[in-house]
């Protein structure tokens, strides 16, 4: 195992040094306000290079030891980007193995664009094993760490009518307060997704709930 992912890792390395472009990589960095810098490769094309190099690959293992790997000794920010391509295979849709690498990749991460492609992984474990995930929210949303809140709120991303609403409802409901953009936005956009499947669910739920005008506002865009 130990190998494959030393192989897997270098050739994701190179194959992202190839695809680099330097003219690119400074207005990527300066987007993401990143203090890791940037080889300038476009984010799906980092998703492209990792999935080819982990094409027939099924131990889970080993893809999830490589995604680490690639995570904590990355010095460009397209190798976190591959690391995360990786989480979101199919050998480990589902796997609850995922949630200590998923909260690391988190709570090192600290910013939205970690949150918000991890969120789909936690969505993949509410399908999988709705009971513990939806407890694993629960306690992530009252979190002291304001990303691994986040990710607790948008964690039933693209779960469409299999949403559940009150573990919605659970998530929203501790940080209702909160001043911090990211988390009001969280708010907003989690809403205004399940409002594509249940509108009036929604339009209770805000007119019942003391929300931020920012998150309000969201909740309601397309209403």
């Amino acid at each position: 195992m130990v190998r494959v992912a030393e192989d897997l890792s270098e050739t994701i390395r190179v194959g992202l040094r190839t695809a680099a472009d330097p003219a690119r990589a400074q207005g990527q960095q300066a987007y993401m306000k990143s203090a890791m810098p940037f080889l300038g490769v476009r984010v799906p094309e980092a998703r492209l290079v990792a999935q080819r190099a982990a094409k027939g690959i099924t131990d889970a293992a080993a893809l999830r030891a490589t995604a680490l790997e690639l995570w904590d000794t990355a010095d460009h920010r397209e190798e976190r980007y591959a690391s995360m391509a990786l989480l979101a295979l199919r050998p480990l849709r589902g796997d609850p193995a995922l949630i200590p690498v998923v909260e690391h990749l988190v709570r090192t991460g600290q910013w939205w664009d970690v949150t918000d492609e991890l969120a789909h992984r936690l969505a993949d474990l509410h399908d999988a094993r709705p009971r513990e995930t939806a407890a694993l929210a629960r306690a992530w949303a009252r979190d002291d760490d304001l990303w691994i809140r986040r990710i607790a709120i948008l964690s039933q991303l693209g779960r469409g009518i299999h949403l559940d609403p009150g573990l919605l409802a659970d998530t929203i409901e501790p940080n209702r307060a909160e001043p911090e953009f990211f988390i009001r936005k969280a708010i907003g956009w989690a809403l205004r997704e399940y409002a594509r499947i249940d509108p009036a669910w929604v339009r209770v739920f805000v007119d019942a709930h003391a929300l931020s005008p920012l998150s309000r506002r969201e909740a309601l865009k397309h209403l």
